[in-house]
């Protein structure tokens, strides 16, 4: 389950048990209040009015006798035990014929200070109330006075109320909340904190460079897709600093190759010069000889020194390609002119296109010459002298369509994929072709790079020991 949703189900039970527990002490505040609040002196007086009642109309209908009658006294008082309602019967001057409490030694009290006819005034007891009613004959005439005693607590009972229950829930709902957030706590640890732990262990070991330690969660949640991108971001750096490697032993190759590929040639110049300084050519013939071996060598170092400058500048993000409309049959000619020289002296023939379109197109001359110059010159490290070379420019959907064509060895199978990439040699060349299989592995990757420049394409079709065959487009303006 998605920590989100679980925090989101928790969050409202822990809401809810609160909820409840404010209600619960809500209802055991009010049922307080209710049960501290006074009652009315109306409510009161009426009260003590129905308890003394029956008291009260036995008094009036015996009133004349009961000082002298045993009997009535003897009842009067078995009324007063059982109601446990204190009487005193008093007359109007003031004298007690009538007390239930045998050891009161009264025999007159006070009218104007003991007699209370109102609840405010007969409080004079803690707990009991002390309220006299006026006795009246069948004239409605006023003959004394009856006081009752009465206990509060009998009077107005104590309502027993559901406190412990509302208790009760309370403090279970209290220890509910309690176990909600320790449980809480100890998931947060187990789920969160112990996972994050870990994933701070596995960064550490990247950071020291150790690529292999797989950091796995066994949860489809949060911390699942974060421990998932987490992985992938650690293949992706392993991927990256093993390019980077590769890339670093690339150039420490290149550097050594192009070292060791200028210094043959180099080393053959300097010979001929020194020969040529000692007086050892007997005549004009060898002295232009030394002279055209020289000038293929030094075309050979000024081929890889272009390779190795345009590299740097692709490296460095930048290789100049100044875009200028012009027309495609002069652009060409300028650039397969002296091209045909070059491969005429190799033993390799070589087929100019029979017709150039003459078409308006956004070039940079000197790339393009790169371009066909390095194409041709792989094909002439893949064919034989005896062999030939084929270009043809063609029209087809506003696009100009270059082939360069040769029947020679064709490409592997094997390495038909990577021969874009920078520093792919391939597999070395067999048998006697027209130049050494030589180079740094920069010369296709620089071409597509350069096509690219002119919004335009690269691409060859190819079969062993059937020839290849490379196709340039470029947009027509």
């Amino acid at each position: 389950m998605y920590l989100k949703i679980w925090m989101k189900k928790w969050l409202w039970s822990i809401l809810i048990c609160v909820f409840l527990l404010f209600t619960c002490f809500l209802l055991l505040l009010l049922t307080t209040v209710k049960q501290n609040k006074a009652p009315s002196n109306e409510y009161v007086i009426n009260q003590i009015r129905l308890q003394v009642n029956n008291v009260l109309l036995y008094i009036e209908d015996h009133f004349t006798s009961l000082e002298q009658n045993l009997n009535l006294r003897n009842s009067l008082q078995e009324m007063s035990n059982s109601q446990d309602i204190e009487i005193t019967v008093v007359q109007l001057d003031g004298r007690i014929i009538f007390n239930s409490i045998e050891e009161d030694p009264s025999q007159f009290i006070s009218l104007k200070d003991d007699l209370h006819y109102d609840l405010f005034t007969s409080q004079q007891l803690a707990g009991k109330i002390k309220i006299a009613f006026p006795i009246i004959n069948d004239k409605q005439e006023q003959i004394g006075n009856a006081v009752f005693t009465i206990d509060q607590n009998i009077l107005l009972p104590v309502k027993r109320s559901n406190h412990f229950m509302i208790i009760v829930i309370s403090g279970f709902l209290c220890l509910f909340i309690i176990g909600l957030a320790l449980y809480m706590i100890r998931k947060a640890n187990k789920e969160i904190l112990l996972p994050l732990h870990n994933l701070k262990k596995s960064t550490e070991e990247i950071v020291k460079g150790n690529y292999e330690q797989k950091t796995v969660y066994p949860r489809i949640d949060e911390i699942g897709d974060l421990y998932a991108v987490f992985d992938q971001m650690r293949l992706e750096i392993k991927n990256l600093t093993l390019q980077r490697d590769e890339q670093e032993q690339n150039q420490k190759k290149l550097i050594s190759s192009i070292s060791h590929e200028v210094r043959t040639p180099l080393t053959t110049i300097k010979a001929y010069l020194d020969a040529i300084s000692e007086g050892i050519c007997p005549d004009m013939d060898s002295l232009m000889s030394y002279i055209q071996i020289m000038q293929t060598n030094t075309e050979k170092m000024s081929r890889l020194i272009d390779d190795l400058f345009i590299h740097t500048l692709k490296e460095l993000g930048h290789i100049p390609v100044n875009l200028t409309e012009r027309y495609s049959k002069d652009v060409f000619t300028n650039i397969l002119h002296p091209i045909h020289h070059y491969v005429q002296t190799t033993g390799i023939h070589f087929i100019e296109p029979e017709y150039i379109p003459n078409v308006l197109i956004r070039a940079d001359e000197y790339r393009l010459e790169q371009v066909l110059s390095n194409l041709i010159t792989n094909a002439l490290k893949h064919t034989s002298k005896g062999d030939s070379i084929t270009v043809s420019i063609n029209i087809k959907n506003q696009l100009l369509y270059i082939n360069v064509i040769d029947n020679g060895n064709g490409m592997l199978p094997e390495d038909m994929p990577f021969i874009f990439e920078r520093y792919f040699r391939g597999i070395q060349a067999t048998g006697e072709t027209a130049v050494k299989n030589e180079g740094a592995g920069l010369g296709l990757s620089i071409c597509k790079h350069i096509m690219d420049a002119h919004n335009g394409s690269i691409s060859f079709k190819s079969k062993q020991n059937r020839g290849t065959i490379f196709t340039l487009t470029l947009p027509i303006i």
